[in-house]
């Protein structure tokens, strides 16, 4: 036996396989017509639902079945514990009391933290430094000097703008939180 006839022979039955396997498991919908499987002259094997020209047809697959429909959806299991309408109003009353506490308490620490941003602004970072300078009559003194340090200044204000921006973020989700239990 050649080779090519029995990579051919491995090929259709690995295909045959496929299909069979395919079929069972609903991976096919509907089929209008049964698979046949073709051979022309040259030897190419074709595997089709349609006669194929020049070929000589030598089986057929019955038809699949159509798939089954899709199951639906369970909304849980049978056993899923169920809350009566007022132990759920009990309940919703309780989250929104706590909620209502949450939001006062953030809204109040973003009050805290606007003050202490715009405090910050208003305050430079400064530091002194002693400095010998020669006076007007020719004799070194010391003075004290007062010089600005920017880039801590600078780090300050981003760090109480974050600050400022993480309570604005909790107010807003408290808030989010508060209209689902409407």
């Amino acid at each position: 036996m050649n080779s090519r006839k029995l990579f051919h022979g491995l090929v259709n039955v690995r295909l045959l396989v496929f299909i069979s396997v395919a079929s069972n498991a609903g991976v096919f919908t509907a089929a209008a017509a049964d698979i046949c499987k073709y051979v022309d002259a040259e030897g190419r094997v074709t595997f089709s639902n349609v006669p194929v020209k020049n070929a000589k047809k030598l089986e057929c697959i019955k038809s699949l079945a159509p798939a089954p429909p899709p199951k639906q959806k369970s909304k849980g299991p049978a056993d899923f514990p169920k809350v009566d309408a007022s132990a759920q109003k009990t309940r919703d009353e309780v989250r929104r009391k706590i909620l209502s506490e949450e939001l006062a308490a953030e809204q109040e620490r973003l009050a805290q933290a606007r003050l202490a941003l715009e405090d910050g602004r208003q305050k430079p970072e400064v530091y002194e430094k002693q400095v010998t300078v020669t006076g007007t009559d020719g004799k070194p003194r010391v003075v004290t000097q007062t010089f600005r340090d920017v880039s801590k200044y600078e780090e300050k204000i981003r760090n109480l703008e974050a600050e400022v921006a993480r309570h604005e973020r909790n107010v807003e989700a408290l808030n989010k939180e508060m209209e689902y239990l409407k």
